[in-house]
């Protein structure tokens, strides 16, 4: 049986410097891939880090990929 999220302990994880920097980078690269028409606004697609490194916005590491592709479980294998 599951046992119960705290909220409350996540919430201290997404406020740490870290990982607002993650997010920013995350944020960065669907900006910029907007800007360029490589995705649009509800296309279902999401902007795949390929080192897995959000910081890390070189066109090389970016792709556009299904939000299904990119969300699944092979990264946490």
């Amino acid at each position: 049986m599951a046992t119960e999220r705290d909220y409350k302990e996540e919430y201290k994880y997404h406020k740490t410097a870290d990982q607002k920097a993650r997010r920013a980078g995350r944020n960065k690269a669907r900006r910029a891939a907007l800007a360029s028409g490589k995705v649009q606004k509800g296309d279902r697609k999401d902007v795949h880090h390929k080192d897995g490194n959000p910081t890390n916005n070189k066109s090389s590491n970016v792709s556009v990929v299904s939000r299904k592709k990119n969300r699944g479980t092979y990264r946490f294998a």
